[in-house]
């Protein structure tokens, strides 16, 4: 398994592809305006749901072998821990919803209106589980390796 913690910023960003792409799908299904190509937005949207929490279980999967053996200071041991958090509930959330709209509702049934304000706070979760971990490669350097450099040869 130790090849599988690098494929954490890989997998990261296709449930946060996947589920905003669901999001924005399944509101125009909603939608009024839409009606009329309803069914095919729920369809396409209810795939790229189940198929956006399944890859947040990977991305959360890969996360957690990428930070097991990983050597930080307190502060960024910190934010990791809140991006982890946010991660958990996050995928929690997919998960419930994957399963309440893929096993609970005809696929091209029209999305209700509890379905879409639980999914648009699921994914704006995910974006910001998304945020926090930049913010931990940007901002603390986690899982940046040190470039040894050498000095420049004076001519």
């Amino acid at each position: 398994m130790s090849g599988f913690p690098g494929w954490h910023p890989i997998v990261v960003h296709f449930p946060l592809a996947l589920v905003i792409t669901a999001a924005l799908l399944l509101w125009l299904a909603r939608l009024p305006r839409f009606a009329s190509s309803a069914a095919t937005l729920s369809i396409v949207g209810t795939w790229n749901l189940c198929m956006g929490t399944a890859a947040a279980v990977l991305a959360l999967a890969s996360g957690i072998a990428a930070v097991m053996h990983l050597q930080v200071g307190v502060d960024a041991r910190l934010a990791i821990s809140l991006h982890l958090k946010w991660a958990f509930f996050a995928t929690r959330l997919l998960v419930l919803l994957s399963v309440w709209r893929g096993a609970g509702n005809a696929q091209d049934s029209r999305p209700s209106w509890i379905f879409l304000v639980v999914l648009s706070a699921a994914a704006a979760s995910l974006a910001v589980t998304g945020y926090r971990g930049g913010q931990n490669v940007y901002r603390y350097g986690v899982g940046v390796v040190p470039v040894a450099t050498e000095p420049a040869p004076v001519l």
